[in-house]
C-alpha cells in the first residue's frame, strides 16, 4: 500500500474533509505535467531528477497547509526544469543556470501549447527561485519554490513540514550523492559567473550549509 498523509483539501477547491492524499497524488495528472518530468529524468542525473521532484513536494505540501492558492501545473512544470540550466547540455557560457533554465521553460512551455504570458511566468518562477525571498502575493509559484528549494538544499526551516512527510519523501526520493554533485555545479557557475547568484551562495558558505542539511541527518 502507498504511504499517504492527510490534509484539509478546501485549499485547493475540494471539499474541505479530511482526505487521504499520496505522494503521487500531489503531482498534476496532465500532459505538460508528466513531459516536464519526462524531460528532466532524461536529462538530468538521477541525483537532480529527485532534487526536482523533491523540491516541487515540499512546495505542495507548504501550499496545502497554509491555504496559498496556486498554480500547480505551473509549479510543477517550473520545479522539474528549475535546475536544468545546471545540466551540461544546457549550460550557458555567459548566463546564470536560472536565466538558462527560465528560458529552457519557456520554450517548453511554448511546445506545450502555453499562452505567451504563462510561458514568461514558468521563465520567472525558475529564475525567482535563487532570490533570497519571494512575495507570495506578487508570486505566489516563485515563492513556493524559493521555499522549497533552499529546504532541499540547505535545509532551511525544515520544521515547516511535518517530521512524517519529510520521512515519507526521503525514503521515496533520496539524497544520495546530491550535496557533493549540487556542490560541484554551483562551484563551476562561480568561477565561470562570480557575480552570479550561484557565486554569491559559494562566497557565503554555501558549502557548508549544504553538507549539513538536516535532511541528511
Amino acid at each position: 500500500m502507498r504511504p499517504t498523509w492527510r490534509r484539509a483539501l478546501g485549499c485547493a477547491g475540494g471539499t474541505g474533509d479530511d482526505a487521504e492524499v499520496s505522494l503521487d497524488d500531489l503531482r498534476p495528472d496532465t500532459a505538460a505535467a508528466r513531459t516536464a518530468r519526462e524531460v528532466t529524468a532524461a536529462f538530468s542525473s538521477p541525483a537532480l531528477s529527485a532534487h526536482c521532484v523533491r523540491s516541487y513536494l515540499w512546495a505542495a505540501r507548504y501550499a496545502a497547509d497554509r491555504g496559498i492558492e496556486h498554480d500547480a501545473e505551473l509549479l510543477y512544470v517550473a520545479a522539474m526544469v528549475h535546475d536544468i540550466g545546471l545540466v551540461p547540455l544546457f549550460d550557458s557560457a555567459t548566463e546564470p543556470f536560472e536565466q538558462a533554465g527560465g528560458a529552457v521553460g519557456w520554450v517548453f512551455a511554448a511546445g506545450a501549447g502555453w499562452p505567451v504570458d504563462r510561458r514568461e511566468r514558468v521563465r520567472e518562477v525558475v529564475v525567482r527561485h535563487m532570490e533570497s525571498d519571494v512575495d507570495v502575493a506578487a508570486d505566489p509559484e516563485g515563492h513556493l519554490l524559493e521555499l522549497a528549494t533552499a529546504l532541499d538544499v540547505s535545509g532551511r526551516n525544515p520544521q515547516d513540514w511535518p517530521a512524517d512527510f519529510r520521512a515519507e519523501v526521503l525514503a521515496r526520493y533520496p539524497r544520495s550523492g546530491f550535496a557533493e554533485e549540487f556542490l560541484g555545479c554551483f562551484q563551476q557557475q562561480a568561477d565561470r559567473l562570480p557575480g552570479s547568484a550561484a557565486g554569491r551562495f559559494v562566497r557565503s558558505g554555501f558549502a557548508g550549509r549544504l553538507r549539513t542539511n538536516p535532511l541528511d541527518t
